[in-house]
């Protein structure tokens, strides 16, 4: 039996949000297109994953805005446990719910033209900016069910641009909190490094434990101009009755780098994919994300490296451990195309199973179409090696003392990728919680 897709909330409603919040005319256009749009298009088809007893189209859109505060000293703890410890950080945005409950950026970095700020503030003053880049290039509208809706019904995210030759040393943190377990979280982000420029971007999807099901839909678009050099890391850890739809896409001009570092944490059904597209010569890429399942969960995540331009570098890292009866596909596709020449695509994918239930699957794909280029690929699942597992209790551990050690080597070629420390922290705190 397949969840009936018939929509909760029709074009009257989506126009009075729009005119709630103050919009542009543009922006309202745009959102009413889509819930038209979402009508008539199906449901996207993850490979070998079925979806189609998902929940994504009947929930709780409710805007709930949540409290601000004037100090992050006013936060709980567990909202703090993000920050540096030594330092409060200055570039700070977070959401509680759907609205701002707390937001800093400095003061020398307005000056040079850094825009920081949540996504309507963004459209009502900064329209002809964002109209440019949102769902226009890396994202479309119509791609399917799903990326309509998002675009219709978009209640919280953040647009942050960097304009030409601003180099920003320290990172930028966004923390999307769902304070309230019911509602649902429909969260666009547009990153934006203008020629010259450089950013280090993380940010942090969390929602708390509850029987209430609901939805969190993320579009991600990061647009790395010529020779701009963007790092962007995330840590997504919804909670077990939230299903989560994550769409991050990226595209890299001429000389540009865009390097992705991602931990997805989810403890409910999720689809995940990360998209780049290097269509400017000489431009670069690493995409390195790390997972781990529990429960009965069902995980899908797919990385592509689109190559266009010439002496384009690809790399995709995905590392991931499946626990009790969880199951997850992990794709990874290099892409080649043609005029792509002297172009590199690497990738490496490793799952890792603790149980006799825990499935996992790694798909390695290399499509060519050039011929002057180098790629390669390696792919493994497995579970724990007794031989290692032996070495290490003769030594004195004991047998999940062991498995811990081994688990966190398993996934720290992407953990330590992350940009900040204390979110590292953060990440490694939420595995060792899960495999526990």
């Amino acid at each position: 039996m397949t969840v009936d897709t018939k929509l909760s909330f029709d074009k009257a409603y989506i126009d009075q949000f729009s005119k709630d919040r103050n919009e542009p005319d543009w922006m309202r256009d745009f959102r009413l297109d889509a819930i038209e749009r979402a009508e008539t298009l199906e449901m996207p088809k993850p490979d070998k994953t079925k979806i189609r007893n998902w929940n994504f189209t009947d929930f709780n859109h409710e805007f709930k805005t949540g409290e601000a505060v004037s100090s992050v000293k006013d936060l709980p703890e567990e909202i703090r446990d993000f920050f540096d410890e030594d330092k409060a950080p200055e570039n700070l945005l977070i959401q509680r719910n759907h609205s701002v409950a707390y937001q800093s950026l400095d003061s020398k970095l307005k000056e040079k033209g850094v825009i920081f700020t949540d996504i309507f503030t963004a459209v009502r003053e900064h329209g002809d900016l964002v109209k440019k880049y949102f769902m226009t290039d890396a994202v479309a509208v119509d791609e399917h069910k799903l990326t309509a809706l998002h675009a219709a019904l978009v209640n919280g995210g953040i647009f942050l641009y960097v304009p030409e030759n601003v180099q920003i040393e320290e990172p930028i943190q966004t923390i999307f909190w769902q304070e309230d377990p019911k509602i649902t979280l429909v969260n666009h982000v547009i990153v934006v490094a203008d020629k010259n420029s450089s950013l280090t971007y993380v940010e942090n999807n969390l929602s708390h434990s509850s029987e209430n099901e609901t939805v969190a839909s993320i579009i991600t678009e990061v647009f790395a101009h010529d020779n701009a050099q963007v790092a962007f890391g995330a840590v997504d850890n919804f909670a077990a009755n939230t299903t989560t739809y994550v769409t991050r896409r990226g595209v890299a001009d001429r000389d540009a780098t865009l390097d992705w570092a991602l931990g997805q944490m989810n403890d409910g059904n999720t689809i995940s994919e990360n998209i780049t597209r290097l269509v400017g010569d000489n431009s670069t890429s690493q995409a390195k994300a790390v997972s781990v399942g529990r429960g009965n969960q069902t995980q899908n995540f797919t990385s592509v490296m689109n190559q266009y331009g010439k002496n384009t570098d690809g790399f995709i890292l995905q590392r991931g451990v499946m626990t009790e009866g969880s199951t997850a596909i992990f794709n990874a596709v290099g892409k080649i195309e043609h005029g792509g020449t002297k172009a590199n695509s690497e990738q490496e994918s490793r799952v890792l199973m603790l149980s006799e239930n825990a499935r996992g699957d790694a798909n390695p794909i290399l499509l060519i179409d050039e011929d002057d280029v180098t790629a390669g690929h390696a792919a493994s699942v497995g579970r724990v090696d007794p031989l290692q597992m032996y070495y290490l209790t003769s030594r004195g551990l004991t047998t999940e003392e062991a498995q811990r050690l081994l688990i966190h080597g398993f996934l720290d070629p992407v953990v330590s990728q992350l940009p900040i420390e204390s979110v590292k922290q953060q990440l490694k705190q939420v595995i060792e919680r899960k495999i526990n």
